[in-house]
């Protein structure tokens, strides 16, 4: 290890001098959620508390979201540290002093805490970098990345690569709330982490008719029915993918209760960890349709939407977070994540260059029930934020001082 930033409590130190202000901003942003795209309050506040501290954001060319350069020298960095910045759509119904005071929009992705580690992280590195190069060590930098509209398909990280963000970056790390995990835990996994995830929505038309003599017509309510049941299976059947799962969440068909509808329409989800599948899906979706209603007469239109590929964790970065999350932690502190169905832009970078992605477990101590992401009551132990900000800051650190890195680790 270099001098001065090898030190154990170097970072740890560094991050707990900053718990209580990161608190406090978590507590800020939850109270003022802005959705994606609209992150321009939350962008101000980032830019100018990394202005405070000597450095210099760079707001990305939408408006919402920036990136950052942490530590000395003049060279690019090689190692990056991302947060989402983003809140959701809905109704925040919690009863807490912090309680999101924007109707219908809530930070119940756990996207604040993200930010905050992420900046805790990005403060704590500067300061032990420009350290380390003052006691002979070598300058060094990291690059953190503040995401905007990762809640939107196709996220934002698609804007941060082609703002070149990610030239020249070897391995980028993140993490991510997971309530269902106990606070003081850490998740993670080599490989797939989460699924690809299509938006799927199927147009069915017909003569239409009267309910009376639906022998005569083609049903397309029926037709609809049988779509549902029947298309998962056989898109499953033709993928060779145990693991795919296509979901119906919205049906409409027909206004009458005694008229056949010359029109249905289905909208759903398709989610798969495998990456090859996920590049085949618009024509597994074809041949399938084609099987399932084909024989019922009824015409038929795919509107496929790709949205993310899976997260797929390269197995060097994720030894070097899971050593991340021992040495903040103890060894007991890290876990294997169980692979999820859900996607994240992150898997937009994993597409680039190589990285991590971890679970910051955010479950309280004694409490009963495990909420999940997306829920009205979503809330986190914010004893989490100053380890997230460690470990994430010790694995840019120990990519920095990763002999292999730069080789082709996958």
């Amino acid at each position: 290890m270099t001098a001065g930033i090898g030190a154990a409590d170097a970072l740890g130190a560094l991050v707990a001098a900053r718990t209580d202000e990161l608190v406090a901003l978590r507590r800020h942003l939850h109270a003022h959620p802005e959705p994606s795209g609209q992150e321009h309050d939350t962008t101000t506040l980032l830019v100018e508390r990394l202005e405070v501290a000597g450095l210099s954001p760079v707001v990305l060319p939408s408006g919402t979201g920036l990136v950052c350069d942490v530590g000395p020298g003049d060279g690019p960095p090689t190692v990056a540290v991302r947060g989402d910045i983003d809140a959701l759509s809905m109704q925040d119904d919690k009863d807490v002093p912090y309680r999101s005071r924007r109707d219908g929009v809530a930070h119940a992705c756990g996207h604040d805490v993200h930010t905050v580690i992420t900046l805790g992280a990005g403060l704590a590195l500067d300061e032990a970098l420009r350290a380390d190069a003052a006691s002979g060590g070598p300058p060094r930098r990291v690059r953190l990345v503040f995401e905007p509209s990762e809640e939107r398909v196709p996220g934002g990280a698609v804007e941060v690569v082609a703002s070149g963000a990610l030239d020249g970056i070897d391995a980028i790390f993140g993490l991510h709330c997971d309530p269902k995990l106990d606070a003081g835990l850490l998740g993670v996994r080599v490989g797939p982490l989460t699924s690809a995830s299509d938006l799927v929505e199927i147009h069915l038309s017909g003569p239409g008719g009267h309910t009376a003599r639906p022998h005569l017509t083609v049903d397309l309510v029926d037709v609809a029915a049988r779509v549902v049941r029947e298309l998962p299976t056989r898109v499953v059947e033709l993928a060779g993918d145990p693991d795919l799962l296509l979901v119906f969440g919205a049906i409409a068909a027909g206004d009458a209760p005694n008229v056949i509808p010359t029109r249905a329409e289905l909208r759903g989800s398709l989610r798969t960890p495998d990456r090859e599948v996920w590049q085949r899906a618009a024509d597994l979706l074809r041949d399938a349709l084609a099987h399932v209603v084909g024989p019922t007469g009824a015409a038929w239109d795919l509107d496929h939407r790709r949205g993310v590929p899976p997260v797929v964790n390269r197995p060097r970065e994720t030894e070097l977070l899971a050593a991340a999350g021992a040495a903040v932690l103890g060894p007991g502190g890290v876990v294997t994540s169980p692979r999820s169905a859900g996607g994240d832009s992150f898997s937009w970078y994993l597409e680039r260059t190589g990285g991590s992605y971890g679970r910051l477990g955010t479950h309280p101590p004694g409490l009963a029930e495990r909420l999940d992401l997306h829920a009205g009551t979503f809330d986190v132990d914010e004893s989490v934020i100053p380890i997230g900000a460690e470990v994430l800051a010790r694995a840019a650190v120990g990519a920095l001082d990763d002999p292999a890195r730069g080789d082709d680790l996958t």
